[in-house]
């Protein structure tokens, strides 16, 4: 079974900035579109920033100017590249992938994919 790996998560003052990165623990033939989602205590899971295979990407409006979102398609790897950070921006953060596990199973543009999430704390 396929599962997203998330790594960089951690503690950093207002102002600080900290990368994430994802990637699948398996094999897979290609991953499509590919997302980062947070979730702050008491509120519900919101989209971060997304990036299609093209390297088409979406932001989120509170986020824009301070995070940038990459993907390295031959790791098949996913990044987040958090500058600025604010307290608000404390969150589980979690990637979300749309993976080609299969010839006979194109993409199909939903994130099927979670991984377990990563904690990013932000201290005034």
């Amino acid at each position: 079974q396929v599962q997203l790996v998330e790594s960089g998560g951690g503690s950093v003052q207002a102002g600080g900035s900290l990368k994430l990165s994802c990637a699948p623990s398996g094999y897979i033939i290609s991953s499509c579109a590919m997302a980062w989602f947070r979730q702050a205590p008491g509120k519900e899971r919101e989209l971060v920033s997304s990036i299609t295979s093209d390297g088409t990407t979406i932001y989120a409006e509170s986020v824009k100017g301070r995070f940038t979102i990459s993907r390295d398609n031959a790791k098949n790897t996913l990044y987040l590249q958090m500058n600025s950070l604010k307290t608000e921006d404390t969150a589980v953060y979690y990637c979300a992938a749309d993976l080609w596990l299969d010839l006979r199973v194109p993409c199909n543009g939903e994130y099927a994919y979670w991984g377990q999430g990563t904690q990013v704390t932000v201290s005034s």
